[in-house]
């Protein structure tokens, strides 16, 4: 019941006045205790007390995102809607300008683009300082006015998203609002009066032309508006014709990048096409050139197993010839000579005294160690040994 819209309230830009805040950060002020206890059971009259004590503005703030005081009391007045009389005397209060920027809010988010512009436009002249809260739970340093052009121009403020409002040329153009007068105008006038003055009547005459021109009371001045104000018409038109030059501008770009990477992605296939024909190419030479190193090693292999087999063969004939011949010798013995009587031991003892003779003959046997040392060297150079 306490966070219902009063019944009586009407329906802005076609919805609940509270659904203009969004959802998160409503139920977040619901459940924030400031607006359980001090914003329960407040009026349009008993609210302006609650504004007076405001000291900051803000969003929200903090790791869990606190809703200000501030945001809570702009919540309680969409939820009570108070009269737009009242919202003009909150924008008027010179006294508190807390209750003044709270008034300016509200008027931004419910009322219409003429009522905007109008109430608003004056606070520009407004100066004083403002302590505004940040999402990280420090203050900074504003001003009034600061805070009248953020909600003049920008699409969020406090962390709510600002409805559209129409821009000035354009309501300037319908005739719906005047043009904006600056409210150092009259100072100005005061001060080229005081030049006037001042100033020989010979250069007065020479500038009245101009002076009138600039205050808009000659008749060249009321064309230039005119002119001006038709060309504001023109000026939407103007606008979403470049809108759209830009859009198709930034669709071809993008259609053209996006040829430009299919190209690239054509480029890469390819490559990596050519890239695995080239390594089966590799591999089947690899593989030709293995079987082609096996085939010569198994020949070789098999050359070299052929000569080993015929060298066995070889070995074998002559070993089997060797042991033909010497049965052979033996079986061709004469019997005549078997019959002499001699052993088979005596050829072997002839051949030793046939040896003792040639060490004897060689002279390595002298009693002299010396002599029988060069009767070696002798020996082995091939000369005569030494006779002593």
């Amino acid at each position: 019941m306490a966070n219902r819209t009063d019944p009586a309230a009407k329906s802005i830009r076609g919805t609940n006045p509270q659904n203009l805040v969004e959802k998160i950060l409503r139920s977040k002020i619901y459940q924030n205790t400031y607006w359980k206890e001090q914003c329960f059971g407040l009026t349009a009259e008993t609210l302006v007390d609650k504004a007076m004590e405001l000291d900051h503005l803000g969003g929200t703030y903090g790791g869990n995102r606190k809703p200000t005081p501030f945001m809570c009391l702009v919540m309680k007045m969409l939820q009570i809607q108070p009269e737009k009389e009242i919202v003009i005397e909150f924008i008027k209060n010179e006294d508190y300008k807390y209750v003044r920027i709270l008034g300016a809010f509200y008027l931004r988010i419910t009322g219409s683009d003429i009522d905007v512009y109008r109430y608003l436009e004056p606070l520009y002249n407004d100066y004083r300082k403002l302590r505004r809260k940040l999402s990280d739970g420090q203050f900074s340093l504003t001003h009034v006015d600061e805070v009248i052009d953020e909600l003049l121009t920008k699409d969020y403020s406090c962390d709510i998203a600002l409805p559209r409002v129409k821009k000035r040329w354009t309501l300037e153009s319908l005739n719906s609002l005047e043009p904006r007068r600056s409210a150092l105008e009259e100072d100005f006038e005061e001060e080229e009066e005081k030049e006037d003055n001042e100033q020989p009547v010979d250069e007065i005459e020479d500038r009245a032309y101009e002076k009138d021109y600039y205050r808009g009371r000659s008749p060249t001045r009321e064309r230039d508006r005119d002119r001006r104000r038709d060309s504001h018409r023109y000026r939407d038109r103007d606008y979403d014709r470049d809108y759209d030059r830009d859009y198709d501008r930034e669709h071809d770009r993008e259609r053209g990048r996006g040829r430009d990477r299919d190209r690239d992605r054509d480029r890469e296939r390819d490559r990596d096409r050519y890239r695995l024909r080239d390594e089966k190419d590799y591999g089947r030479e690899r593989e030709g050139r293995e079987r082609e190193r096996r085939e010569r090693d198994r020949d070789r292999g098999r050359r070299r197993s052929h000569s080993r087999s015929r060298s066995r063969s070889r070995d074998r004939k002559e070993h089997d010839g060797g042991d033909y011949r010497k049965r052979h010798a033996r079986s061709s013995v004469s019997p005549r000579r078997h019959g002499d009587g001699l052993e088979d031991g005596e050829p072997k003892k002839k051949k030793e005294k046939k040896e003792k003779k040639e060490k004897k003959d060689d002279g390595t046997d002298h009693p002299d160690p010396e002599i029988a040392e060069a009767n070696k060297l002798r020996a082995a150079l091939g000369l005569k040994p030494l006779k002593l």
